[in-house]
């Protein structure tokens, strides 16, 4: 508990059985409540790990959703179990849980609404393993971003964030791709409805139990933040009227 507010780790999981245990032990429990696993039909025993270190909100699907499917069943479970912050954490520990406790201040005292753990920021990415490709895109789709949503974030493509309540309860997440892309309409949403962004230097993991995407996904997946970047271009001009941001709740001010 963190002043009051209730704070949750949630955690999507695919064949994560190898690292699960090493990042679960590392989650600082005196500022997190709860926690959430989503395995996305994973193809090894994922999820019966996840029951035997005491994870209470098991969850499993038996086919698998993608990984915007995943977070949606984690955000929604969240929501459902009453969070006031709420931790994306990756259990293959290719992002250090101990960046949780300044995350969570950033948000708990009103200062972000999202906070994102950059791998960006310093000079660390290349060092800690990040393929030269990816970096390269990396910075290519970040410049743009920046550019056509009108924002400047040091990197889009992290997968450790978190979020208060009013941000989830706010977008039409569940409107989102189920694939990768996910992520970027997400964080489009977020922008477009004028949520206060933070970010903190994350170091950069890259080991073999580390999960990442191939370069015909990593092709794929660049394409779509393109398209993402565009399309909330034409929506923020008033050129364009796309799904994913009806209903968009603007931030409380």
């Amino acid at each position: 508990m963190y002043k009051g507010k209730k704070v949750v780790a949630v955690l999507p999981a695919y064949n994560a059985n190898k690292t699960l245990e090493k990042t679960y032990r590392e989650i600082p429990f005196d500022l997190v409540d709860d926690v959430i696993l989503c395995d996305d039909a994973s193809q090894d025993n994922t999820i019966e790990v996840a029951k035997s270190i005491g994870i209470k909100h098991a969850i499993r699907h038996e086919t698998n959703k993608g990984y915007g499917g995943n977070q949606k069943t984690l955000y929604n479970k969240a929501l459902e179990i009453d969070a006031d912050i709420i931790i994306m954490l990756h259990p293959d520990y290719q992002y250090t849980p101990q960046l949780i406790p300044a995350m969570v201040n950033m948000i708990g005292e009103d200062l972000y609404d999202v906070v994102l753990g950059s791998r960006i920021l310093g000079k660390g990415a290349l060092k800690g393993g990040m393929p030269i490709y990816k970096y390269i895109a990396n910075r290519f789709l970040t410049l743009t971003q920046n550019i056509l949503g009108d924002h400047k974030l040091s990197e889009y493509h992290t997968g450790y964030r978190a979020f208060s309540r009013e941000v989830l309860e706010s977008i039409p997440f569940n409107e989102n791709d189920d694939d990768f892309i996910f992520d970027n309409e997400m964080l489009s949403q977020i922008i477009y409805a004028g949520f206060r962004i933070g970010e903190v230097s994350c170091p950069t993991k890259y080991f073999p139990e580390a999960s990442s995407i191939n370069f015909k996904r990593s092709a794929k997946y660049g394409l779509g933040v393109l398209w993402v970047s565009s399309k909330h271009f034409l929506q923020r001009m008033g050129l364009g009227k796309f799904k994913i941001y009806q209903g968009i709740k603007k931030r409380k001010t």
